[in-house]
């Protein structure tokens, strides 16, 4: 996230780049992420999350921190690809750890906590950009590189502390170099498995050494009935990236200095966390799964509609709540679509790799999205919030889509039309 706040502090003009550049940075990294996400979820069930989760953030933080090296388009754009590399993999890997140790039913308040780490960094990342960069020029470094040292040194600090404290699994809850902060013995661990064996009988609690075979994640791939949740995550997430680089340069542009603006940047992403739990906590209570995620994303889509429409006849601080609420509600949706699409897998094998295709989603997503703000169109950029509304339309469609498709087959099993399958499985019922 904090590339939005080192645009803020002259990052561009330093190292002599566009803003075309820094778009096709990002879209480098989020190639990146793309390319060996599903590899990096196979990697995560062999090696277990202990190794595998402490090692990716140890990597990320090492190549974050060596940014302050970088010069010039060249180097700006090889970092950014490494970046994604270093991250591929995490966050489906950490959903998938999380759904090891929890029931259905409290899975997406849990799914919303871990992303709050996400949209959370979107929160804090300009609030400590306000006083990072005023190191600029302390010990001849800009205010930028200290902002990527510091933050890359401090991720660092956190792989060390998931060495020491993450645990495995419900069957191998010990960290890798300590006692962990709670200890089971072997009662507990019985415990965790017959409860999670009552919940979803396929569900053994296991994340590390388990083999996926390609013909599962062929089939899981090839699972149509799942399609509409990764594109309908394909256009809504889309529309968050261009929201994360540039709002702290929006507001700037509004008649603030870098501080304040980075500081005012940090109430609407703030305030998703709010509705991201808000989502959760409807999703978990009322079990419509789909209606949750619909509900968010039509919130967002009215922000976006009323955003455009009024943010060229109101003053600077209207301008500036107009894009804290496009900003508050851009996420909403995010958590509990996860959780819906896990809901709706039968294996852990295909939940991991299910996990991993709506990240890849959610990620391509991303990757078109930094093209939606152009610089001709600044400083409010009327037809990248145009592109948005398009998107986060044909979003809700195939989100409503998908709770049509799984209805329409919940039905025809009720009627007897699905039997049992190949491999002798029954039909399954899945969760609208």
């Amino acid at each position: 996230m904090n590339i939005a706040s080192a645009l803020t502090g002259g990052f561009a003009e330093d190292i002599g780049v566009s803003l075309d550049t820094i778009n096709a940075g990002n879209q480098m990294m989020f190639a990146g992420i793309v390319l060996l996400e599903i590899p990096s979820n196979l990697a995560l069930q062999k090696l277990g999350p202990r190794k595998w989760i402490a090692g990716q953030v140890l990597a990320f933080g090492t190549v974050a921190s060596l940014q302050i090296f970088v010069h010039n388009k060249a180097g700006f754009l090889i970092s950014r690809l490494i970046l994604g590399f270093c991250e591929s993999g995490y966050i489906p890997g950490a959903i998938y750890t999380l759904s090891t140790w929890y029931a259905k039913r409290e899975l997406a308040k849990r799914v919303a906590i871990l992303f709050f780490g996400m949209f959370g960094a979107n929160a804090i990342s300009p609030l400590l950009a306000t006083g990072i960069l005023k190191l600029d020029g302390v010990r001849a470094l800009h205010g930028w590189q200290w902002l990527f040292l510091l933050e890359g040194l401090f991720t660092i600090v956190v792989s060390l502390i998931l060495i020491f404290f993450l645990p495995g699994s419900p069957d191998m809850p010990r960290p890798l170099l300590s006692p962990g902060l709670i200890k089971f013995n072997t009662n507990d661990r019985a415990i965790l498995q017959k409860r999670l064996e009552r919940d979803d009988k396929e569900k053994r609690g296991n994340a590390q050494g388990m083999e996926i075979p390609l013909q599962l994640v062929w089939k899981t791939v090839a699972h149509y009935r799942r399609w509409p949740h990764f594109i309908s995550t394909f256009c809504l997430f889309s529309t968050w990236s261009s929201l994360t680089t540039y709002t702290p340069s929006i507001i700037k542009s509004l008649g603030w200095d870098t501080i304040a603006a980075n500081a005012l940047a940090a109430v609407g992403a703030s305030l998703s966390l709010v509705f991201v739990f808000i989502f959760a906590y409807i999703s978990d209570k009322t079990n419509l799964r789909g209606g949750a995620v619909i509900l968010a994303q039509v919130c967002f889509l009215i922000t976006l509609i009323i955003a455009r429409e009024v943010h060229p006849h109101v003053g600077q601080w209207s301008r500036w709540g107009l894009w804290t609420a496009v900003n508050a509600l851009a996420v909403g949706y995010h958590p509990v679509h996860n959780t819906w699409v896990q809901l709706n897998c039968r294996t852990p094998g295909e939940r991991s790799i299910s996990i991993a295709m709506w990240v890849m989603s959610a990620i391509s997503g991303l990757m078109v999205g930094t093209q939606y703000y152009q610089a001709k169109d600044r400083p409010f950029y009327s037809n990248g919030l145009r592109i948005q509304i398009i998107m986060a339309s044909v979003g809700i469609f195939f989100a409503i889509l998908q709770v049509g498709i799984y209805k329409v087959h919940n039905k025809r099993v009720a009627e007897g039309k699905h039997r049992v399958d190949e491999d002798g499985q029954e039909p399954q019922i899945y969760v609208p």
